[in-house]
């Protein structure tokens, strides 16, 4: 059986994609939500990767996650702006 991040990763990929197809057609309300999805699922494979915890929080949360990562003190004011303008 693969990592457990694995799984996490291959949805990120699908999703990025998903944002992609969304985009050319003008869905741009639901590109902003696959773009969140594509964040969430990025840093829940993270925390994963790193045995922060048996189980990914479920959350949708991207500050709590980052923090979960360990990552949010380590973002620049605009990264932490553009996981605020995501959030629903």
């Amino acid at each position: 059986m693969g990592d457990k991040s694995d799984y996490w990763f291959e949805m990120v990929e699908y999703d990025l994609e998903t944002a992609k197809a969304l985009l050319l057609t003008k869905r741009y309300l639901y590109v902003g939500f696959m773009c969140h999805q594509v964040i969430e699922k990025s840093l829940k494979g993270l925390i994963a990767k790193q045995c922060i915890e048996d189980a990914v929080p479920h959350i949708h949360s991207l500050t709590k996650l980052a923090k979960k990562a360990e990552l949010y003190h380590e973002m620049s004011e605009q990264h932490k702006d553009l996981l605020d303008f995501l959030e629903p």
